[in-house]
Formats: structure tokens, C-alpha cells, sequence
């Protein structure tokens, strides 16, 4: 029997498996340069489709969606996070294919303090001093980087403010984890596949120029889906506060990508911002940390 004192082992390995492809996805955007950003994220939006219509099978899950589809309420809710998750995914690999990766991965580091935030704002959580602290230090790594005059800053606050939005909205919406994506998808499949069509009649390198794109592209639906999958997995079987300190992993690694692995510029505003984010991730890991004791010590 599983006691709170003890972490799945198996949720564990599932979720650093999701968020570790989710920190290596920039190389497999960069070996699709050849491709448009916008085609690149119409090819994992329809490429999608068949994979979640077999899962949904497999889970037996249609029941689900028919539910999802007469809830007017979820069917709003699915609307609007399908557009924030479609502008995060177009806008992500812009910054990737832009060399930006940098940009992206603070986005991603924001994001946690954003879900604290909007925690207080729209579901009026409270927040200890603590999480007050990581907030404000994450103001002034920002502030440190407006003050650099990065033309950078507005992708790392639109991702970090795009996905955290999307995370709280699927987090009120009625719907279950894979029925919801299904959905969504579903909702931007025939805007992407318009897309598609346009741009093979109009002549762009939408299938790429080799052999090699068009087998990444042909795995794209994969690419999109099993991180996501292996996410929802984790995050049934761990408690919020380990998902929380796992979503570090993803960032971190596109960081060192970006740095190490494609040479993008570190200045100094950088070093000031990274600083101040990760001294208030370290804050906010001790906030959870601390909550998670304090749970724990108390009586079942």
C-alpha cells in the first residue's frame, strides 16, 4: 500500500519522461528550419488527430467525449484553450526557429510563479510569504531584462502567460485529460488543414525540402502527443507539489540547449534574470516543500 510518505516510483518516471521531451523538443523543431513555423504547428495539429482517436479507443474514453460535446460550458472552456494552446505552440517554435530557445526557456520557468499567481487572483488561493517573495523576485529578474532592452522579453511573457492560462482554464473546465485534448484538437484540425492546403498550392516547403523532413513531420503527432500523454499519466499518480518541481526540467534542459548546444547569447541582463528566476524557483520549492510536510503531519 502506498502511504503520502512514499512517491510513485512509476508517476516519477513518467513525468520526468514527459517534461524531458518537452526540453529536448527545440532539436527537433531546429531540424524542421526548413519549414514554417505556422506549418510546423498545422502538421502537429493534424497529424494529432488519428493518434487521439486511437488512444480514445483503447481508453474506451468516446463516452467522455460525447459528455464534453453537450456540456455548452465545457465546450466553451475547450474553445478558448485550444486557441491559447494553438498560439503557444505557433509562438514557441517561431522562438526556437528564430534563435530564441533562450527567450522560450524563461518563458517556461515564469510559468510556475504565473500559476501562483493567478491561483490568488482567480481562485482567490492564499499565498504564504514565501510564494509572495518568489513572485517578487521574479518581477525584478523580468524588470532586469526589460532593463537590458531585450526584444526578446514579450515571447517569454506571452508563452509564460499563454500556457499558464491554458493550465488553469483546463483546470476549471469539466472534462477529463484526454477527451479535453481530443477536443481541442479536433477544434483547430480543419483551420490547420486549410492552412496545409494553401500552402502546398501556393508552393511552400510545407512537406520540407528532404526525405529526412518528411519524416519528422510524419512523426509530429507523436512528438506532440506523447509528452503530453505521459504528463497526464505522472499527474494522476504524484502529488501537485512533486509535478511542480519536475516542470523545472523542461526549461533547464532547453537552457543549456540553447546555450551550449545552438550558441545563443548570454549577456548580462540574462545572467541578472536567470538569477533572480531561479533564486525564486528555489523559494518557491520551499514553499512546496513545506506545505507538502505540513500535510503530511497531519492527522488522515
Amino acid at each position: 500500500m502506498n502511504s503520502s510518505h512514499h512517491i510513485d516510483r512509476k508517476g516519477l518516471g513518467l513525468g520526468i519522461a514527459a517534461y524531458g521531451l518537452w526540453g529536448i523538443l527545440p532539436i527537433y523543431f531546429k531540424a524542421l528550419r526548413a519549414v514554417p513555423s505556422v506549418d510546423i504547428v498545422a502538421h502537429r495539429i493534424v497529424w494529432s488527430v488519428p493518434i487521439l482517436a486511437l488512444l480514445l479507443s483503447v481508453a474506451g474514453a468516446w463516452k467522455e467525449i460525447g459528455i464534453a460535446m453537450r456540456n455548452c460550458r465545457a465546450m466553451l472552456f475547450l474553445l478558448a484553450t485550444a486557441l491559447l494552446i494553438g498560439g503557444n505552440w505557433l509562438l514557441y517554435v517561431y522562438a526556437v526557429n528564430s534563435g530564441h530557445i533562450l527567450a522560450g526557456s524563461l518563458g517556461y520557468y515564469l510559468n510556475p510563479l504565473a500559476n501562483v499567481l493567478l491561483g490568488r487572483i482567480v481562485l482567490k488561493e492564499r499565498l504564504s510569504w514565501l510564494q509572495w517573495a518568489a513572485v517578487g523576485l521574479a518581477a525584478a529578474g523580468i524588470a532586469a531584462l526589460a532593463a537590458g532592452a531585450l526584444g526578446q522579453l514579450w515571447i517569454s511573457l506571452t508563452l509564460c502567460l499563454s500556457f499558464a492560462s491554458y493550465g488553469l482554464l483546463r483546470k476549471i473546465a469539466p472534462v477529463d485529460a484526454v477527451a479535453g485534448l481530443a477536443i481541442e484538437t479536433t477544434l483547430l484540425a480543419p483551420f490547420a488543414a486549410a492552412w496545409l492546403t494553401w500552402s502546398v498550392t501556393s508552393g511552400q516547403p510545407t512537406f520540407g525540402n528532404s526525405s529526412a523532413d518528411l519524416v519528422l513531420i510524419a512523426i509530429a503527432g507523436v512528438v506532440t502527443t506523447v509528452p503530453l500523454l505521459l504528463f497526464t499519466a505522472a499527474a494522476r499518480r504524484l502529488p501537485y507539489s512533486t509535478l511542480g518541481m519536475l516542470q523545472f526540467l523542461a526549461p533547464t534542459l532547453q537552457f543549456l540547449i540553447a546555450v551550449l548546444l545552438y550558441g545563443e547569447p548570454f549577456t548580462a541582463a540574462h545572467a541578472i534574470a536567470f538569477g533572480a528566476i531561479w533564486a525564486a524557483l528555489g523559494l518557491y520549492v520551499t514553499a512546496i516543500v513545506r506545505h507538502a510536510r505540513a500535510s503530511v503531519s497531519l492527522p488522515e
